[in-house]
């Protein structure tokens, strides 16, 4: 299948994630921007974000990959204006042990050194979970954060520190790929608004089976 039409294909799974005002706000402040000056990321972290989400979605001769799309200044944008601290606190800390596994793994001292062959095979391994494995994650980061609010003490593994941030950075690079004007016009199902009403008709019907652009 062309990635064109595995795009078209994706349900709405991470849109209810961050489908708020301020994140469309973000997101079409991002849209132009020439350089990056990364405001939650250090510049280091920033190098080995990007280069995760050109991983995720790279750039073909079909569509634009998310750096293209600047995804990159939408998230960074994003997690600094919108994410609660807990999540924030988490996030780092499982960048920071992401990035210590990439250096150890690659045997590199150097942040900025490392390549996307250097990362790939960690975040693969990373995201690689059953079903079952990825309950299991979400339920130490809920009771983790629930902990953490209440003032208690509470520890998380760095291998589900680690997931924690990458499948985040997931979701996000997923969504702000989707919910950008060029997705949103040239892949998805797009009407402009007031749109139009269809009762009881098949997404085959309605959409040729393409997902709606937020």
């Amino acid at each position: 299948m062309k990635r064109r039409d595995a795009l078209r294909n994706i349900g709405l799974s991470f849109g209810a994630l961050v489908a708020t005002p301020t994140a469309f706000s973000i997101l079409q402040s991002c849209k132009t921007e020439p350089i990056w000056s990364p405001q939650f990321f250090s510049e280091a972290e920033g190098s080995v974000v990007k280069k995760v989400m050109d991983i995720i979605i790279p750039s073909s001769e079909e569509l634009p990959g998310a750096l293209d799309l600047n995804i990159h200044m939408f998230v960074d944008q994003f997690i600094l204006e919108v994410v609660e601290p807990e999540e924030k606190e988490i996030g780092k800390a499982g960048l920071d042990a992401f990035i210590k596994k990439l250096l150890a793994s690659s045997q590199k001292t150097e942040i900025e050194k490392l390549r996307s062959e250097d990362i790939e095979p960690v975040l693969a391994e990373a995201l690689k979970k059953t079903k079952e494995e990825e309950i299991a994650q979400f339920i130490a980061i809920g009771n983790y954060i629930e902990a953490t609010k209440k003032g208690e003490t509470a520890v998380l593994d760095e291998d589900t520190s680690i997931f924690s941030f990458l499948n985040s950075l997931r979701s996000l690079t997923i969504w702000g790929y989707k919910s950008s004007e060029y997705i949103g016009e040239n892949v998805l199902a797009y009407t402009s608004i007031p749109g139009q009403q269809k009762g009881c008709v098949s997404v085959e019907e309605a959409t040729g089976g393409k997902a709606w652009a937020l």
